[in-house]
């Protein structure tokens, strides 16, 4: 029933604990494929993928070219793109499942869904993080890659899949999918708090704030890469 996609590259400790979450409906039959994609790891990303069952395509293109590979590569009718170190919560599979089952039976127009996000972190800073980013997919329906996407491969197709973009292709595909056609499942992703830790929970988000006001303005991806790196440097 779905495809699982997952770009990662030099992730091998996260991405085992991202398949080990696909393990239960895997077992029930919901998950029916995983397609691991390979950015030129040197490590042993490739061999924790091929353990698992993986299907494991390399690809050293953009990440959304990368992304776009995988789902060209799945077999089933519904896509589920995840982040390497995106940890779906026990049960999810539960919530996921109804979602797909209303969009397959006609039940309003096709949807795509994203899971609400927690960091694996203590504290107040996570919890404020938290819940501005529950708040803006709750108001304007616009979840990041990390909280991942379960979309029908119909819909995926026809608004033009992921474009060849160094970053902000989560954006950009949601951006093109519109609030209409995003729900928010009952289920939760956990991603890891460390860049958050690494920069400073204020500056991460204030460099992913200026980035996106950047791609809104229309500059080009280049110029946002650059400043991305220049942020995340200063400290």
């Amino acid at each position: 029933m779905i495809s699982v996609v997952i770009s990662a590259r030099n992730a091998a400790r996260p991405l085992a604990a991202t398949l080990a979450a696909l393990i239960p409906p895997a077992i029930d039959g919901i998950v029916r494929q995983v397609i691991v994609v390979d950015d030129g790891s040197s490590e042993s990303t490739a061999k924790v993928a091929d353990l698992a069952g993986a299907d494991i395509v390399e690809s050293a293109g953009d990440r959304g070219a990368q992304l776009a590979e995988g789902a060209a590569r799945a077999r089933f009718p519904w896509l589920l793109f995840l982040n390497a170190g995106t940890v779906l919560e026990d049960g999810w599979e539960r919530s996921a499942t109804a979602f797909m089952q209303r969009v397959n039976c006609g039940e309003g127009a096709l949807a795509a869904s994203a899971f609400t996000l927690r960091l694996d972190d203590t504290g107040l800073a996570p919890r404020l993080i938290e819940g501005l980013i529950h708040l803006r997919c709750k108001i304007w329906r616009k979840p990041y890659g990390d909280q991942g996407l379960l979309i029908p491969r119909q819909l995926f197709d026809a608004v033009g899949g992921y474009k060849n973009l160094p970053m902000m292709e989560d954006i950009d595909l949601v951006r093109r999918l519109g609030r209409h056609r995003l729900v928010m499942l009952d289920a939760t992703a956990v991603i890891s708090a460390e860049r958050y830790k690494r920069d400073g929970y204020l500056l991460r988000s204030m460099r992913s704030q200026v980035c996106q006001a950047l791609y809104r303005a229309g500059l080009p991806m280049s110029l946002i890469a650059r400043v991305d790196g220049k942020m995340e440097t200063a400290r």
